[in-house]
């Protein structure tokens, strides 16, 4: 299977919502919900791909030559790629029926295992989701990371799963399903969330941080990492894009916690711009679910060599022979 076959057995795939677009912009779907749009009338799923291209490489090939070593570390643990796939729920409801929840996070963590990354699984209001995605982490041996809900502090419960660090979006409190729960899910102060990183006895990350305030909460309530993401503006219209807070939040944070970043992050160069503004690695979400409904693992692995053969060629073509070796002289905003 090639990748372009890939696409075009996604297409067929689909349901009435994602249209397997070439590139994921939210513009086709803009804010189609069910299905993978925006809150509102989409605006910050648009800006959010939108801003990473006005950011531009600067090439320079003056410099030693050989191979890029695209290889990063992440609490202990070696990964070939600086790219993880993001979480994801309710597939059957918002792509098609071809998948549920439960078969696409078997798909997904195994793929990823197998091609030096980690994917993050997704969370339900349905108990056995978040079972079967830890199963299926303890079955490529902890190589995965469940995300969980913002759920109070009753329901919250980190599985055996042997996962290597654990996730919880903090930015789904803005999901309509948990304001609708008795009595409703949803935003957690500092000492609720400090409560939540000691129960997962293990490095915790906070999803769902847009602001260098929130990085500061966040590690005052003990996360080791963060990641900088608005939910692919599912939650919140009239967002701003990540690209456009991740310097502030790095500069914030200044080395004292890992800092990821998703929200329209479609390409290698994407990635590379991503690292070179200070982040320590990125997560791609809704383009991963079109690889596993073209092609299952197969898809996943030929999207998975995409990305990182763009990043190799961006990090050749800009004199990076590692991924430490990126820097902020790397890139340029238009008005640079």
């Amino acid at each position: 299977m090639t990748y372009q076959e890939m696409m075009e057995n996604a297409k067929l795939s689909m349901g009435l919502y994602c249209k397997a677009c070439p590139v994921c912009d939210g513009r086709a779907c803009k804010n189609q919900i069910p299905g993978p749009g925006a809150k509102g009338v989409g605006d910050t799923a648009i800006r959010n791909y939108k801003k990473w291209q006005e950011i531009r490489v600067n090439m320079d090939t003056i410099c030693d030559g050989g191979e890029a070593d695209t290889s990063v570390n992440l609490f202990g643990k070696e990964f070939k790629m600086p790219f993880f796939a993001g979480p994801v729920g309710a597939v059957n409801l918002h792509y098609s029926d071809r998948y549920d929840d439960v078969s696409y996070n078997n798909v997904l963590v195994s793929a990823c295992a197998d091609a030096g990354i980690a994917a993050f699984t997704g969370d339900g209001v349905n108990a056995k989701v978040m079972e079967a995605a830890t199963e299926a982490i303890r079955e490529n041996d902890g190589c995965g990371i469940p995300t969980v809900k913002p759920w109070n502090l009753d329901t919250v419960l980190v599985k055996k799963s042997g996962a290597f660090a654990v996730a919880m979006d903090i930015d789904a409190a803005g999901l309509p399903f948990l304001k609708n729960m008795n009595p409703p899910a949803g935003s957690k102060n500092v000492q609720e969330l400090s409560e939540i990183v000691k129960m997962a006895g293990r490095p915790f990350i906070v999803k769902g941080v847009m602001t260098a305030k929130g990085a500061r909460k966040a590690k005052e309530a003990g996360a080791d990492a963060i990641i900088v993401s608005n939910h692919g503006g599912r939650v919140l219209d009239q967002c701003p894009a990540t690209a456009e807070v991740l310097e502030e939040i790095v500069k914030e944070v200044n080395g004292s916690m890992k800092i990821l970043v998703d929200g329209g992050i479609r390409s290698g160069t994407d990635i590379f711009k991503a690292l070179a503004l200070g982040a320590d690695g990125v997560l791609i979400c809704r383009p991963f679910v079109v690889a596993v409904y073209g092609g299952g693992e197969e898809g996943v692995k030929l999207y998975i060599d995409k990305l990182g053969a763009e990043l190799k060629d961006a990090m050749q073509m800009c004199g990076a022979h590692s991924v430490s070796e990126i820097t902020r002289d790397m890139v340029r905003y238009y008005q640079d």
